[in-house]
């Protein structure tokens, strides 16, 4: 909601900003339709490379403090509008599944607006469980789905 390719520049600026944690790369910007609930405007996606110390709990509850700085309230509606959405995709080689944090991201590999910027950075890159790069994963998706443009 809101300037989004702004909110998703002062989020990654954030991050930086952290002390915690360093951008490594960062992907082009995308304007991406909307998946799940589709009665919305369409998104910015991207995908940050990053360098951190944090374990991926604290680093997701450093992302959650960053969405609640930008404005973000957690509301009923999943997937629905938000000001910004910053999730752990990958965290290197770990598989790790907790009650509030699941990595790889589990819709990862079905996702273009996910995909398509990891892409950007590391098209070889491997998913540590379907043990395939991620250009793979990303011709596996139907073309017809999930629209994307350049911002």
């Amino acid at each position: 909601m809101g300037n989004k390719l702004g909110n998703c520049k002062n989020g990654l600026e954030s991050i930086a900003d952290s002390g915690k944690s360093s951008i490594l790369a960062i992907s082009r910007f995308y304007a991406t339709e909307p998946v799940d609930y589709m009665d919305q405007d369409w998104f910015v996606n991207a995908v940050a490379m990053i360098g951190t110390a944090l374990d991926p709990f604290d680093l997701l509850s450093e992302l959650r403090s960053i969405e609640t700085e930008a404005g973000r309230v957690r509301d009923a509606i999943r997937f629905g509008p938000r000001t910004l959405d910053l999730d752990i995709i990958l965290y290197g080689d770990v598989i790790l599944e907790s009650p509030g944090l699941i990595i790889p991201h589990p819709r990862m590999h079905k996702r273009r607006f996910v995909l398509k910027p990891i892409c950007d950075i590391d098209k070889k890159m491997i998913h540590p469980v379907l043990e395939q790069d991620m250009e793979s994963l990303l011709n596996l998706l139907d073309d017809n789905d999930q629209r994307m443009t350049l911002c």
